[in-house]
């Protein structure tokens, strides 16, 4: 995050690339359970019979443990670890490109509602680049519910390449983009709500301690998940089709906009309103603690990676 509010230089886009990066690839690697549960849920026809209630967080986590062994839990990491070190990249990059671009030319800073804007665009950004495709194969690969202990179930997708290379062969490459606008929304209003959150928190965490120079991890850590949680819960509706979205097959030729209008009908008939925010807790508690990290992570690295090329610089200055 840029720290030019703070009287300090501006943070390099490299440092931006590869603080982001490795936030990104931490973030996969400790949250993946939470998301594999929530794709789950928002795929699960649970709950439509009259008196029966569709089956909550912890019956699906359990479901899968014992179904498919814990392994399963991390079904379609390869698939996000691909996809979330470029995806973080760009998010943090186009963020701090955007948030200067809106920045008042007098004073270098930029308004609340400019970095709300540099948000939606910096999800935007990363939707069409790379969350797309991404979550359609990670989908796929978590949408299967073949056990992990027996050899002898064949999956559908053995991986994510080989998910990539079915889905094109039999699907055409636009399938990869299937449900694009869907994504793209909810990735604009998440990393909307989530940089604004998090700037004005962070102000007010600076404003508070005018003494300490860089927050310590832990207060990046809480902003971060208080930041995280604002998109979820602003749009919930929306992942939740897109999921359905990224699932299906449709017969060629069934406009995009025809395809959400299906799933939104069938849900609403059959499953009710609540069916629009299954996996909301999960969601939510993938998310949070994953932006807790992200932040952190993202904080810590680009302020060491700033602190290495100053030192650097004078060790370069002195032996001249």
């Amino acid at each position: 995050m840029s720290r030019s509010g703070s009287g300090k230089k501006p943070v390099g886009f490299a440092t931006h690339i590869t603080a982001g990066g490795f936030a990104g690839a931490c973030e996969a690697l400790t949250c993946q359970p939470l998301d594999t549960i929530k794709v789950r849920m928002q795929l699960s026809r649970s709950g439509r019979a009259p008196g029966t209630k569709p089956r909550g967080f912890f019956a699906t986590g359990s479901y899968i443990v014992n179904r498919e062994t814990p392994l399963a839990l991390y079904k379609g990491l390869g698939a996000v670890l691909s996809g979330i070190v470029p995806k973080m990249s760009i998010r943090f990059a186009s963020f701090e490109a955007y948030k200067g671009w809106l920045a008042d030319e007098s004073t270098g800073k930029t308004s609340v509602g400019g970095i709300f804007l540099a948000g939606l665009g910096a999800g935007t950004t990363e939707a069409v680049a790379v969350v797309t495709p991404m979550e359609v194969v990670k989908i796929r690969l978590q949408a299967q519910q073949h056990s992990l202990a027996d050899p002898l179930e064949i999956p559908r997708y053995r991986n994510a390449a080989h998910a990539v290379y079915t889905i094109v062969r039999e699907e055409g490459a636009s399938a990869l983009y299937r449900g694009v606008s869907l994504t793209a929304l909810r990735q604009a209003t998440n990393q909307g709500a989530n940089f604004t959150v998090y700037q004005e928190l962070k102000k007010v965490a600076q404003t508070w301690q005018p003494d300490v120079q860089d927050l310590p991890s832990y207060q990046h850590m809480i902003i971060g998940l208080i930041s995280g949680a604002a998109g979820p819960m602003s749009n919930a509706p929306i992942d939740t089709i897109k999921t359905r979205l990224q699932k299906s097959s449709f017969p060629s030729g069934t406009s995009a906009m025809r395809r959400i209008l299906n799933i939104a009908e069938d849900m609403w008939k059959t499953e009710g309103v609540k069916s629009f925010y299954k996996g909301l807790t999960p969601r939510i508690l993938r998310v949070a603690p994953g932006q807790a990290i992200v932040f952190a992570v993202y904080e810590r690295v680009s302020t060491a990676i700033e602190r290495l090329g100053k030192k650097e610089h004078e060790e370069d200055s002195y032996s001249e």
